[in-house]
């Protein structure tokens, strides 16, 4: 039922903004500059010194009084003279005017609405290319933060989901903990399902490991990726696309700049292959070792999976 009223009501409103025209909008206009330069309350027959019953001929009349008072020559050198004459002037037309009056009286009656519909607004404080971009760039971004905010939620909820996963299948469905590394299975990949030939397809296994309240992903060279709330990107206004932006040209033009630059600026400490695998005692294996430079497309599906990103420092086995 509420519901119901509200759509009543906002379909009444739209009708009555759909049906505002330029005569209203020239209304509105002089309802805001008369109380501007004459005093807050002021109305058309207030200013005119008549009363909301004149004739059309008793109007006249008081506006050819005032329009004797508040004649320009007969305000030489007063501030405003001449608009205040030609408003007027455009107020006694409309109140001459039977169709216009009747208009005016209804805004009189019942008051000027406080939205008078984007058109109106847009009309009178119409922005310029500038403002426009300033604007879009201000919603896009704190968009764009927001829905960082919703998947960090979301990684962190996961993330929890796969250590419960792990420790339940070390531990037991009553997690009582275990000293010790625990090695299990964990399935990252959704329920078991049925293909069209009634076989039954299993999920995505993962080796992990379970060690006390740590609990790490299994790579393919035998290092463990930790699962944790570390993992989860977090949200940051520098991540949006114009502050990164900003901050990628900045970085570019310090770096073409310097002249102590060399292969290792620009890189990411978070990549793979980063410049602590090549630091001795890091911990890391370098490609020299006989391992692999990068990350296994299987290694990176499966930190993807896990709601995480690779860490610098790997734990050994």
């Amino acid at each position: 039922m509420r519901l119901f009223v509200l759509l009543a009501f906002l379909a009444t409103l739209l009708t009555l903004v759909s049906a505002w025209d330029n005569e209203d909008y020239e209304i509105f206009d002089l309802v805001s500059a008369i109380e501007t330069s004459e005093g807050k309350g002021t109305t058309f027959y207030s200013w005119l010194n008549v009363p909301p019953s004149a004739t059309t001929a008793e109007i006249a009349r008081a506006y050819r009084k005032k329009s004797m008072i508040l004649h320009p020559d007969k305000n030489p050198g007063v501030k405003g003279a001449h608009e205040r004459f030609a408003r007027l002037g455009v107020i006694s037309k409309i109140l001459r005017d039977p169709e216009s009056r009747k208009r005016y009286d209804f805004f009189y009656k019942n008051g000027v609405p406080r939205w008078r519909g984007t058109g109106y607004y847009y009309a009178r404080f119409r922005p310029g290319i500038g403002s426009v971009f300033v604007f879009l760039t201000i919603l896009s971004s704190v968009l764009q933060y927001a829905i960082q905010r919703v998947n960090y939620g979301k990684d962190l909820k996961r993330i929890e989901t796969i250590r419960h996963q792990a420790k339940s299948a070390a531990w037991g469905t009553k997690l009582i903990p275990v000293e010790g590394q625990r090695k299990v299975k964990v399935n990252l990949g959704g329920s078991p399902r049925l293909d069209d030939e009634g076989n039954i397809i299993g999920g995505k296994m993962i080796d992990m490991v379970v060690e006390g309240e740590d609990v790490f992903i299994i790579e393919p060279d035998g290092s463990l990726l930790p699962v944790n709330e570390s993992s989860a990107v977090r949200p940051s206004l520098r991540k949006t696309w114009f502050l990164a932006l900003v901050s990628d040209l900045i970085s570019k033009v310090v770096r073409r700049d310097s002249p102590g630059t060399n292969a290792t600026d620009g890189i990411d400490e978070d990549d793979e292959g980063s410049v602590a695998s090549d630091v001795p005692g890091s911990g890391a294996v370098t490609p020299s070792e006989g391992s692999s430079a990068g990350v296994k497309p299987a290694s990176r599906k499966a930190t993807a999976m896990a709601g995480g990103r690779r860490r610098k420092n790997v734990r050994k086995r």
